[in-house]
């Protein structure tokens, strides 16, 4: 119904009962499988939690709205879902496996820093991809006042004109794929990100989705 600063300012306002009785204290505990909560006298009902993996494709953006009115993700998905955000975000020219839900517990766990949930990018350079630059990703770098440093960097295939590396991250900082590889003066052609987890991209194509299992949802939070 609301965005949390809105839903607080419902209960300022005294338009939020539970079990009958006005409530104006924030942070009021209730039980929704139990209670009934009320704004403005009309019933509320818990909204089914939704777990999708999409396969983001490239010139795409993870905005709802993009004030260049680029394609985004939320066109790719079922509309009678609502609204769901990505679980973190890749880049308009990247591609590959991103996370769209309405549990925020859920988000908040997979993106904050503390909690360092692993992610695999494969990664397309334009260059040679020397083992001193894999050795320099994984001691850490310098970029814009950030440390850049990727848990595991390796070599899929390389020739002086083009490489494929495979980087492992637990961070996830603004470009830092790119960034890396911006540092020793390559660029990076074609980026998908192809594990969160343990979760895999595997077969689901471009453009494709697909819902978390319980399973899956689970193995997510119990890596934590």
């Amino acid at each position: 119904m609301a965005s949390r600063r809105s839903g607080e300012q419902f209960i300022l306002d005294g338009r939020v009962g539970v079990n009958g009785t006005i409530v104006r204290l924030l942070g009021t505990k209730v039980d929704p499988d139990h209670d009934k909560i009320e704004v403005d006298g009309k019933p509320v009902r818990s909204r089914r939690k939704v777990y999708v993996a999409l396969h983001k494709p490239v010139k795409c953006v993870c905005s709802h709205k993009d004030e260049l009115n680029r394609p985004t993700i939320y066109e790719l998905i079922p509309q009678e879902w609502g609204l769901v955000s990505s679980v973190g975000r890749l880049d308009y020219h990247s591609e590959g496996l991103i996370f769209l839900t309405n549990d925020g517990q859920f988000a908040l766990r997979l993106t904050h820093p503390r909690y360092g949930v692993r992610k695999k990018y494969v990664a397309t350079v334009e260059g040679e991809v020397t083992p001193a630059m894999l050795r320099s990703f994984t001691q850490g770098i310098f970029d814009g006042g950030e440390k850049l440093k990727a848990l595991s960097a390796h070599l899929i295939s390389g020739t002086r004109a083009r490489s494929v590396v495979e980087l492992e991250l637990a961070e996830g900082k603004n470009r830092e794929v790119r960034r890396m590889f911006e540092s020793q003066n390559l660029t990076v052609k074609r980026l998908q990100r192809t594990q969160i987890g343990k979760i895999k991209l595997g077969e689901l194509k471009p453009g494709k989705w697909r819902t978390l299992t319980e399973t899956e949802i689970k193995t997510l939070i119990s890596d934590l």
